[in-house]
C-alpha cells in the first residue's frame, strides 16, 4: 500500500441548514449583509474550532507531502482568506505539498467576494468548488439555500476571469437532480444555465432524503412532492445525454469533466489510495481502515485532547496498516468509467485460484441478469458500468454485490 498523499479538512460552519441536509455542519445564521462580518460569538465559536483541527494536524506522527487538498464542509468560504491561508500553512509545514498540488475550497455564492476569492489564490488555493445546486430561484428558496440565480452567475464570472489570467488551475459547479417539484423540462433549462457558463467541471447528485432533516420530515407527512421514478429516469439519463453533447466526459457516476480538470482528489477515494481526514466528523483512511471522527463540535474537541493524552486512534498508525476491505474497493472501483479488474482485487486480498474461482463464479451469479442486459460490462476481466444505462441503477448491482460478500464475510458497508 502507498503512502497517503491527501488530505480532506472539515470545516463544518454553515449559515443555515438547507432542507435536504444531514451533514455534520454548525449553523452560525444570517448575521449581516457584510459577508466576513459575522457575529463577536460566531468568530470567537469558529476560532476556537479552527483551534482544535490545527493542534489535530500538529498531532499527526507520519507525515509525506500531499499532492491533493480538499478543504469542505460546511461552508469554508465562511472563513477569511487568512484563516485558510493558515491552514494551508500548517498542512505545508507538517506535510509539505507537492509541486503542482490541487489545493480546492468549496464555496457557497452568497458567502465570498471577489476580493475574498483573489484573497483564496493568493494563499495556496487552486481549484473551487461552487455549491450552485440549482438556477431556480424558487428551487433555492425551497430548499433553504441563502445564494440565488444572479449571484450564481456573478461567481462564475469571478472564476471564469481568473482562469482565463492562469490565477485559478480549475472550477466545478455542484448541482442536485431530481428535486422536489423538478419536472423534466425544469431540469433541462438548469443544465442549459450551468453550460452556459461554461464551467470545466461539473458534479451532479442525485437528492437522497436522509433521516432527520426536513425534507425527510416533510416525506413523512406526504408534503414532499418528488419526481415519479420514471421521471426522476427520464432527468438522469437526459444529464448524462446533454452533457456528453456538450462536451463533458462522465468519468465517474456523480461526475463530468473537460479534457484535462478531473478532480484529482477525488480519484483517490474512488482508486482506493489512502487518504488524511482532519476536522469535526471527517472520515480517514491512511493505511487502509476508515475511521470517522465524532459528529459533535463538542465529541470532536473531546477526541482530539484524548489523542493529545493517549496517542492517534488506531488506524492512524501505519503500524496497523491493511488492505481496504474488498466489498468497499469493489463499491469505488465500479464508480469510476473504467471500472474495477475483479481478477486482480481477488488475487490481492489473497485468495488462492480454488477461492477466487469460487468466488468469482458466486459474484457472477448475483451479477448475471446485469450481464445479460448489457448494463454491467466485461473486458477481460475488468467489469465496468454501460454509461448511462448501467451507472443509473449502480446501486442495483452494489446491492447486489454486498449480498455475495454478506453471505462470506458479515456484514457489508453501507451503500450510500
Amino acid at each position: 500500500m502507498n503512502y497517503p498523499k491527501s488530505a480532506y479538512i472539515h470545516i463544518p460552519f454553515c449559515h443555515r441548514r438547507c432542507s435536504y441536509c444531514d451533514f455534520a455542519i454548525v449553523p452560525i445564521g444570517d448575521e449581516s449583509n457584510d459577508l466576513k462580518n459575522i457575529s463577536i460569538d460566531s468568530n470567537e465559536l469558529i476560532e476556537n474550532y479552527l483551534g482544535y483541527l490545527y493542534k489535530e494536524i500538529s498531532l499527526t506522527k507520519e507525515t509525506f507531502p500531499l499532492s491533493t487538498i480538499y478543504i469542505g464542509g460546511g461552508t469554508p468560504s465562511i472563513l477569511s482568506s487568512n484563516q485558510i491561508g493558515s491552514l494551508i500553512e500548517l498542512i505545508s509545514s507538517k506535510f509539505g505539498i507537492q509541486e503542482g498540488a490541487e489545493i480546492t475550497l468549496e464555496a457557497d455564492p452568497a458567502s465570498f467576494s471577489l476580493i475574498d476569492l483573489e484573497g483564496y489564490l493568493n494563499v495556496g488555493v487552486n481549484r473551487i468548488s461552487l455549491g450552485a445546486q440549482s438556477f431556480d430561484n424558487q428551487v433555492l428558496l425551497e430548499i433553504g439555500r441563502k445564494h440565488n440565480r444572479t449571484q450564481i452567475i456573478e461567481c462564475c464570472n469571478w472564476l471564469k476571469e481568473l482562469e482565463a489570467k492562469c490565477k485559478l488551475r480549475s472550477w466545478t459547479i455542484d448541482l442536485i437532480q431530481n428535486l422536489p417539484n423538478q419536472t423534466s423540462e425544469d431540469w433541462a433549462n438548469n443544465l442549459g444555465d450551468a453550460i452556459l457558463q461554461r464551467p470545466p467541471h461539473i458534479s451532479v447528485y442525485d437528492l437522497q432524503i436522509e433521516n432527520g432533516t426536513i425534507f425527510y420530515g416533510l416525506r413523512q407527512k406526504g408534503l414532499l412532492n418528488l419526481p415519479s421514478e420514471k421521471e426522476s429516469s427520464k432527468i438522469s439519463l437526459f444529464t448524462s445525454s446533454f452533457l456528453k453533447r456538450n462536451g463533458y466526459y462522465r468519468y465517474e457516476i456523480s461526475n463530468y469533466t473537460l479534457p484535462g480538470h478531473i478532480s484529482r482528489h477525488n480519484r483517490v477515494y474512488w482508486s482506493g489510495e489512502g487518504w488524511w481526514g482532519f476536522g469535526q466528523s471527517a472520515t480517514s483512511c491512511p493505511w487502509g481502515k476508515r475511521f470517522t471522527r465524532p459528529k459533535s463540535i463538542l465529541g470532536y474537541k473531546k477526541w482530539v485532547l484524548n489523542q493529545e493524552l493517549n496517542g492517534p486512534e488506531h488506524s492512524l498508525k501505519s503500524e496497523n496498516k491493511s488492505l481496504i476491505d474488498l466489498d468497499e474497493q469493489i463499491l469505488v472501483g465500479l464508480r469510476r468509467r473504467e471500472g474495477i479488474n475483479l481478477y486482480a482485487l481477488f488475487k490481492n486480498w489473497g485468495w488462492n485460484k480454488n477461492d477466487l474461482d469460487q468466488n468469482m463464479s458466486s459474484l457472477m451469479k448475483e451479477w448475471s441478469q446485469f450481464i445479460a442486459s448489457g448494463k454491467l460490462l466485461k473486458q477481460g476481466d475488468r467489469y465496468y458500468l454501460k454509461e448511462p444505462q448501467g451507472m443509473e441503477i449502480s446501486n442495483q448491482i452494489l446491492i447486489n454485490m454486498y449480498r455475495w460478500w454478506e453471505s462470506k464475510h458479515g456484514n457489508p458497508i453501507d451503500p450510500n
